[in-house]
C-alpha cells in the first residue's frame, strides 16, 4: 500500500554513494507504460536536476493509476496550487527514466514548448488516453435551439500549439477525423474538440476492456452513451 506524508518537503537522509542505479521504472513499452507517458505529458514535470520526475493530481485515483502503470511504489505527498487547492504529489528519482523521457520528446518546463512525443504506433491511443485523463474533457448538454438536440464533445487542451497540432494530425491519419481547434484571444491556450460521430470514433479508439483509465471520466462517457442509445460495448470491446 502506498505511504502518505503531510509535507512534501521533508528532509531526506543523506546516503553514501554506491553503484550506478538501475532505475525504479522498467522502461518497456506496453499499454500501461504508454498511458503513464501520457499522464506525464499532461500533468508531469521534469526537474532541471536531470533526475526527478514529479506527477501531481487532485484525484487520488489518478495517482494510483500513475504508480500502478509504471509499476512503482512511491510515497505520496501533498502540494498546493496558487489558489490554495490541495493536490496529491508523487516524485520519482530515476536518472535512466528521466533520460528516456528526454529521448522521446519531453523536457523541463515543457508546457508551452512540447511537440511530438515518440510513441509506438500501436500504443498511440493508450498514450492519448493518458493525455486525456490529464488535460482532456468530455461534456454534453441539451441544445434547445435544435429541437432539444443532445450535444456532446471530447476535447484535449494544451498550452503548446505544436503539440496540439501534432496530436490532431496523428488522430486524423489514424481515424480520418479532423476535429476543431480553438484558442483563447492571446493564443496561449488551445483546445482540440471532437463532436458527436467523431467523438464516438475517438472514444472507441481510446478505450477498451481492461485498459487503465480515470474512472470518473469513463463513467461520464458511459452516461453519454446511455443517453444517445449506444451500447457501452463501444468502449468494452
Amino acid at each position: 500500500e502506498r505511504g502518505w506524508v503531510d509535507n512534501a518537503d521533508m528532509p531526506v537522509e543523506k546516503k553514501k554513494r554506491g553503484p550506478k542505479p538501475k532505475g525504479a521504472v522498467k522502461i518497456e513499452w506496453s499499454a500501461d507504460f504508454a498511458y503513464a507517458i501520457g499522464l506525464i505529458t499532461s500533468d508531469g514535470n521534469l526537474s532541471k536536476d536531470g533526475r526527478h520526475i514529479t506527477f501531481v493530481s487532485k484525484e487520488d485515483e489518478q495517482i494510483t493509476n500513475f504508480c500502478c502503470a509504471l509499476g512503482v511504489d512511491a510515497t505520496v505527498g501533498y502540494t498546493h496550487s496558487g489558489t490554495n487547492v490541495r493536490a496529491y504529489r508523487v516524485q520519482l528519482g530515476d536518472v535512466l527514466f528521466y533520460q528516456f523521457l528526454l529521448s522521446i520528446g519531453l523536457m523541463p518546463d515543457k508546457s508551452k514548448v512540447i511537440g511530438r512525443v515518440l510513441v509506438p504506433d500501436g500504443m498511440f491511443f493508450d498514450f492519448l488516453r493518458g493525455c486525456f485523463d490529464g488535460d482532456g474533457t468530455v461534456y454534453s448538454y441539451w441544445d434547445k435551439r435544435w429541437r432539444s438536440s443532445f450535444m456532446f464533445y471530447v476535447s484535449l487542451a494544451s498550452a503548446s500549439r505544436v503539440f496540439i497540432d501534432w496530436v490532431r494530425v496523428e488522430i486524423n491519419d489514424r481515424l480520418g477525423i479532423l476535429g476543431h481547434l480553438t484558442s483563447d484571444k492571446k493564443g496561449t491556450y488551445f483546445q482540440l474538440k471532437y463532436a458527436k460521430a467523431d467523438s464516438l470514433t475517438l472514444i472507441e479508439a481510446m478505450y477498451g476492456d481492461g485498459n487503465r483509465c480515470l474512472p470518473r471520466k469513463r463513467l461520464k462517457i458511459e452516461e453519454i452513451l446511455c443517453i444517445i442509445g449506444k451500447s457501452s460495448k463501444i468502449i468494452d470491446r
